[in-house]
């Protein structure tokens, strides 16, 4: 009888990742990322093991999306208090944090809980393409 092959911490190998989403839609880039930083593209996938590896997106001010999603689409947070619910919708927050953008789409694909932030903390975004990453030697995908 086979034993279902379960990957440890220390038997992850890491590698980098370069992303250009520079002309790409937001929920494209951001599933083949979150694919990426999980680890589901590797033949040792866990699902409870942080298999995954480092992603570099850039150009994330530059990213379009499909539809009324521009006008429509809302971001919503609440402090607690009363009167304390802020919302901006996807044009301001393209303006102001694209990195935020980016991040929030990504982020809210992977688990949430201790392995989420875990997995989140190996995603580095950037509203341009200047990186400081270069010693990583990033491979570049979907560019």
């Amino acid at each position: 009888m086979n034993k279902t092959y379960l990957a440890k911490k220390t038997e992850v190998k890491r590698d980098w990742y370069l992303v250009d989403a520079k002309d790409k839609i937001l929920g494209r880039v951001a599933t083949k990322v979150a694919v990426l930083l999980r680890g589901k593209h590797k033949p040792i996938f866990t699902p409870a093991v942080d298999t995954g590896d480092g992603v570099i997106v850039i150009n994330a001010a530059k990213v379009r999306v499909s539809g009324r999603k521009l006008k429509e689409k809302v971001y919503r947070r609440f402090s607690g208090y009363p009167g304390g619910l802020r919302e901006v919708d996807l044009i301001t927050m393209l303006k102001k944090k694209p990195e935020t953008v980016m991040r929030l789409a990504i982020q809210r694909m992977l688990p949430s809980g201790r392995l989420g932030r875990l997995i989140i903390k190996k995603l580095k975004v950037y509203a341009d393409d200047k990186h400081p990453h270069l010693a990583q030697k990033p491979k570049v995908i979907f560019s």
